[in-house]
């Protein structure tokens, strides 16, 4: 039997609180299927499984808020009876001092660590069961929470986002378009479950919370250096606009994606700096996940991964990037864009922020920052020019790289970014 426990989806997150499930006993799961929504501090997650076979059990309902670790649901793994799995069960009841008969359905408010079993089909009818999610509509939790409380339903609501999915403004959209009158009496009739929901104020200010307990103890813990170069971008802006001068606006590429393509190329060369630092040791990382820092509107920041983008060709990288930020603006992320991060990159140009000094986001090992393009005097070849030029930083841990690596590591950037045919020649 598989246990499928909460996991971590994100270094500051201790707890969550279980919203939704996207399963019911007797689904046959794979690896990658969203399973459930989870509410951290951030914002609600999908949360995606990692394991194949059927679920055999729910044991935590919804509302729940329960600690990072605990038993969330359990599953027979492919080829298991229920009858092993009833077994098992009445096993672990019985060095838990439990009973030794097992219960028919989910008590209504089942205790953390309580073992709850639910009629689970026939092997039979487990296999011929759905795919999760198939054929469902995609809305995004925070719409979810915001229709409920409005008394709409989602299904017919138009959606806006990515995929046509329904977002917190086209609730909000639609709530207006109804007589006021039913409004209030829909939100009236919902307050009591409600009530329970986070404001957007308590979620910001939870998040801002949570945010600063993750820096301090990163800060505290992580033995930080930092470093920056000047990286002149002229060849790069003219390869830029040759590239985009076809497209139309929506189709052009944007100057943070060479950036971070270029660190995703450089990691390959400096490996101590992508991957996680855990029980006293470092981990390198199989693929390169930077995870790009986005400000959300709510306000707050989360920075979730995009997978394997050394691989991704331009535009390909252009497309990933602005469907990540537009679902995490959305708050639609995946857990594995919340957890699979193996480096951060931020950048603060349009802010007008010329360098970027970061704080290292734990277990990674690793924050990269590009401050705003900037003209600036510059020598080539012995002539005195005015150049764009950009600062890029870099705060490394100490325990896995040093001022050196680091250092080469950012000339890696460089020479990259100015020379950037080489950008698409090493895709794939």
């Amino acid at each position: 039997m598989i246990e499928f426990r909460l996991p971590s989806l994100g270094a500051e997150m201790d707890e969550g609180t279980l919203l939704e499930w996207k399963v019911k006993p007797g689904d046959v799961v794979r690896k990658g299927d969203i399973v459930a929504v989870v509410d951290t501090s951030k914002s609600a997650i999908d949360v995606e499984i990692w394991n194949e076979g059927t679920v055999y059990e729910l044991a935590l309902e919804p509302q729940r808020k329960v600690p990072v670790g605990t038993v969330m649901a359990r599953l027979l793994e492919p080829g298991e009876s229920v009858e092993h799995a009833e077994a098992q069960k009445r096993r672990l009841l019985a060095t838990q001092g439990g009973p030794t008969a097992v219960t028919a359905a989910v008590p209504a408010t089942a205790g953390e660590g309580s073992i709850a079993a639910v009629p689970v089909p026939s092997p039979a009818a487990a296999q011929g069961a759905a795919t999760p999610g198939a054929g469902r509509r995609r809305v995004s939790p925070a719409a979810r929470v915001r229709a409920q409380a409005l008394g709409l339903d989602p299904a017919g609501v138009t959606g806006t986002g990515p995929d046509g999915a329904v977002t917190l403004d086209d609730v909000e959209r639609a709530a207006r378009a109804i007589r006021p009158a039913e409004a209030t009496a829909a939100a009236a009739a919902m307050a009591p479950r409600d009530a329970a929901r986070p404001s957007a104020t308590d979620r910001a200010l939870a998040m801002r919370g949570a945010i600063a307990a993750a820096m301090a103890r990163s800060k505290r813990d992580i033995p930080h250096y930092y470093l920056a170069a000047d990286i002149p971008l002229l060849r790069l802006q003219q390869w830029l606009a040759a590239r985009n001068e076809r497209r139309p606006v929506t189709g052009r590429v944007l100057m943070a994606v060479p950036l971070l393509k270029a660190v995703a190329l450089a990691l390959r060369r400096f490996p101590e700096l992508n991957g996680h630092h855990v029980d006293g040791a470092f981990a390198p990382a199989t693929g390169i996940h930077p995870g790009v820092a986005v400000s959300l509107r709510q306000g707050g920041l989360i920075a979730p991964a995009i997978h394997d983008a050394d691989t991704l060709a331009i535009d390909e990288l252009m497309r990933r990037l602005a469907d990540l930020v537009a679902r995490a603006r959305a708050l639609t992320l995946r857990s594995s864009e919340m957890t699979d991060a193996t480096i951060t990159v931020t950048n603060l140009g349009e802010q007008g922020v010329e360098v970027v000094q970061g704080i290292i986001y734990p277990p990674q090992v690793a924050l990269v920052g590009f401050g705003r393009v900037t003209d600036r005097p510059w020598i080539d070849n012995g002539q005195v020019t005015v150049a764009p030029v950009v600062t890029a930083s870099l705060a490394g841990d100490h325990r896995t790289s040093d001022g050196h690596r680091g250092a080469l590591f950012l000339n890696e950037i460089g020479r990259l970014l100015q020379e950037p045919g080489l950008l698409d020649e090493a895709a794939g």
